[in-house]
């Protein structure tokens, strides 16, 4: 293990590593408890995941409750902002919205880790209506939020002022719409990478290289004491478990 990654663990900074969603292709099986629920077995390796069925279709109250305790207490979850919010009403006049997501969303209580808030392509910013959707969110939720936008125009010192302003950090996402989309923004005090595979998004594994290379980013970030996540969203073909494993064990506390 590089010496900069074992000085991370025994430092007991470990960032978040996980997938979007929680299923376990058939070859990993083995590297995983054998019993449970689809979601306590992903637990049993895995500190963290990112919902991304809440973006399509909302959740009971009692679900999220029952997803909480079925996993162990230091057990944190991602949950994306359902499209509603982000891709019909794009921004404008979400409070109904944003407050019957978060009533059913804060039932994960202390696992309730961050929000995602994920932009259409086309969505272009627009200062008024950005800092009017912001204050929204920070007048109804006051944990951590990162958003990751994808058009050019989220890329400017008008953006990174408005969302370090209200405390939203910006995804670090690879492959990056931008070159500036490649690396974390907005409010410093969040990191989150979310990597959907390339070449071929939700599909392509990374390679070795690639996750060596990401593992130095992300016990850089952690060091400095930052919730530092990294999801893995190439979960078509079943790359995000293996390539979430591999990370998981680069960053791994150094056995003495």
């Amino acid at each position: 293990m590089d010496e900069n990654l074992t000085g991370l663990a025994d430092a007991g900074h470990q960032p978040l590593i996980g997938c979007a969603g929680w299923s376990l292709p058939r070859a990993a099986w083995p590297q995983f408890t054998a019993t449970g629920t689809h979601l306590q077995r992903y637990a049993s390796r895995f500190a963290a995941v990112e919902i991304n069925s809440s973006f399509y279709r909302p959740h009971r109250p009692a679900t999220y409750a029952r997803w909480a305790v079925s996993v162990p207490g230091t057990f944190r979850f991602a949950v994306k902002v359902p499209r509603r919010i982000t891709h019909e009403l794009r921004l404008r006049q979400t409070d109904a919205a944003l407050s019957s997501f978060l009533a059913e969303v804060t039932a994960l209580q202390d696992q309730l880790g961050c929000l995602l808030v994920q932009l259409p392509p086309s969505l272009a910013f627009d200062r008024q209506v950005a800092d009017a959707f912001c204050a929204t969110v920070r007048r109804e939720f006051s944990g951590e939020v990162a958003c990751e936008p994808r058009h050019a125009s989220w890329f400017t010192p008008d953006a990174e002022d408005l969302l370090s302003a209200y405390r939203l950090a910006r995804v670090a996402a690879d492959p990056a719409p931008v070159p500036a989309a490649a690396e974390p923004g907005g409010w410093a005090g969040l990191v989150y990478y979310r990597w959907h595979g390339s070449p071929k998004m939700y599909y392509s594994a990374y390679s070795a290289t690639d996750l060596d290379r990401l593992a130095l980013r992300l016990a850089a970030a952690a060091q400095t004491g930052v919730p530092t996540w990294c999801i893995f969203d190439n979960t078509a073909e079943g790359a995000a478990i293996t390539n979430a494993l591999r990370l998981l064990d680069q960053l791994a506390p150094a056995k003495n």
